[in-house]
């Protein structure tokens, strides 16, 4: 029986890949839920991803503290609940994504995000 990581199907080899760069790395979740703003979603990322003190509140900001994140291996991010933010903001949700994108290709062995599809819990 497989365990669904890695079948020898093409299409799994990317799945399998984000497996395989979540080992040893410290997971969070970032749940957007009830956020519907930047400063809400600023707020959350404080929170959830546990950002320092001198966090600004703001994409550069958020840029930079992606970098220092915990974990000896990196972090891996899981966010799920996003859809209401994007759609009551859809530029911020297309910034927050393009910040989120830049931080894993230029540090993909510190940084790898997930977006869950899913719509509910």
């Amino acid at each position: 029986m497989s365990d669904g990581r890695n079948s020898g199907n093409e299409r799994n080899g990317p799945l399998a890949a984000l497996f395989d760069a979540a080992a040893g790395r410290n997971v969070t979740v970032l749940d957007l839920h009830g956020v519907m703003d930047k400063a809400a979603f600023m707020e959350r990322c404080a929170s959830d991803l546990g950002l320092p003190a001198w966090f600004g509140r703001n994409w550069d900001a958020l840029a930079d503290c992606l970098s220092a994140l915990p974990g000896d291996e990196g972090t891996l991010v899981l966010v799920r609940r996003w859809q209401e933010y994007a759609a009551a903001r859809p530029g911020e949700w297309q910034t927050a994504q393009e910040v989120f994108g830049q931080a894993v290709d230029t540090m993909p062995r510190r940084v790898a995000v997930l977006v869950a599809m899913g719509e509910h819990d």
